[in-house]
C-alpha cells in the first residue's frame, strides 16, 4: 500500500494496525491536506459515525469504496495515543496529575455522550483508541467497530467486539453491546489513568475475560490511597458487572466528575 495512490489519496506511511483494520498516513491530493486512512472489511459500516461533529471525536472526512474495498478518511491527528501518555508519565516516575486525569476523563465521556446521543455505541473503547494532541485535546478515533443502537448484528453470534482487557462484562459475554458497555470501557480507562494499571489483567485473553465476568477488580485506592474516595466510587460504578447498577448515561458521569471537581477546586482554596 504504501507509495501506492488510492482515487487522490497517496499512500505515504503506516501510522498503526488495530480495530480490524490498517491506519495509513496520506496526503489528500485533491484538497491538499494531510489525512489517515483506514482500510475495513466491507461489511463493517461507518457511515453514522462519519456523521459526527464534536471536537474531541476524530472527523470522518468521507467513506471511500474502491474494487469491493471499504476506506474511512479521517482528519489526522498530530499527537500521542493516551496509552502512551500513561506509560511515558509511570516510567519518567511523573504519574498524571489529578486535574489532568479528571479533564481528560471528561472530554472522554463529553465525545461519548454526543456519539450516544446519536445512538452510536464504539463498542471499542480503549486508550489506545484515544488520542491527546499537543494542546490536550482528546480525540476518540476508531469508530469501525462502531454500530447504531436497534440495527441489525454485524458479527457472527458467538463473536465478540472490542479489546479483551476494556470489554465490559456483556461483551465479554457475546450479549449486544449498548452505551452502557462504552461507560464500562471509560471506566477502564479511568482505572488505568488512576493506577497504571488495568483493573483485569491475565496472561490469555480467555482468563481476562473470565475475570471482567466474575471477579472483582482492585480498588484504584489499593493502588494509590491518596485518591479521593468519592473519585474511585465514580470508578466503582462505571464498573458494576451488571449494567443495570452502572451508570445509564455518559451524561450522569459528566455530572459526577464535575461535582468532584468543584468540591475539589474548593478544598483547595
Amino acid at each position: 500500500m504504501i507509495g501506492k495512490q488510492i482515487l487522490h489519496y497517496q499512500i505515504k506511511e503506516k501510522l498503526g494496525e488495530g480495530g480490524m483494520g490498517i491506519v495509513y498516513l496520506a496526503d489528500d491530493t485533491k484538497l491538499e491536506r494531510t489525512v489517515a486512512i483506514k482500510s475495513l472489511p466491507q461489511r463493517i459500516a461507518a457511515r453514522a459515525a462519519a456523521a459526527l461533529n464534536h471536537p474531541n471525536i476524530t472527523t470522518i472526512h468521507n467513506i471511500e469504496e474502491i474494487d469491493d474495498q471499504m476506506f474511512i478518511v479521517m482528519e489526522y491527528i498530530d499527537g500521542q495515543e493516551l496509552k502512551h501518555v500513561v506509560e511515558e508519565s509511570l516510567s519518567s516516575g511523573t504519574p498524571l496529575k489529578l486535574d489532568k486525569i479528571i479533564n481528560y476523563a471528561k472530554q472522554i465521556a463529553s465525545g461519548l455522550q454526543a456519539a450516544h446521543k446519536k445512538e452510536i455505541v464504539h463498542r471499542d473503547i480503549k486508550s489506545a483508541n484515544i488520542m491527546l494532541t499537543r494542546d490536550d485535546q482528546i480525540k476518540i478515533m476508531d469508530f469501525g467497530l462502531a454500530k447504531v443502537q436497534g440495527s441489525e448484528h454485524l458479527t457472527r453470534e458467538g463473536t465478540t467486539i472490542g479489546t479483551a482487557p476494556y470489554m465490559s462484562p456483556e461483551q465479554a459475554s457475546h450479549e449486544e453491546a449498548d452505551p452502557r458497555s462504552d461507560i464500562w470501557s471509560f471506566g477502564v480507562i479511568l482505572y488505568e489513568m488512576l493506577t497504571g494499571k488495568l483493573p483485569f489483567r491475565g496472561d490469555y485473553e480467555a482468563a481476562i475475560l473470565y475475570d471482567i465476568v466474575h471477579a472483582k477488580p482492585d480498588s484504584v485506592q489499593s493502588f494509590n490511597p491518596e485518591i479521593p474516595h468519592e473519585l474511585s466510587k465514580i470508578v466503582d460504578r462505571c464498573l458494576e458487572k451488571d449494567k443495570s447498577k452502572r451508570y445509564q448515561t455518559v451524561t450522569d458521569v459528566i455530572e459526577d466528575l464535575k461535582y468532584f471537581q468543584s468540591v475539589t477546586e474548593k478544598t483547595n482554596e
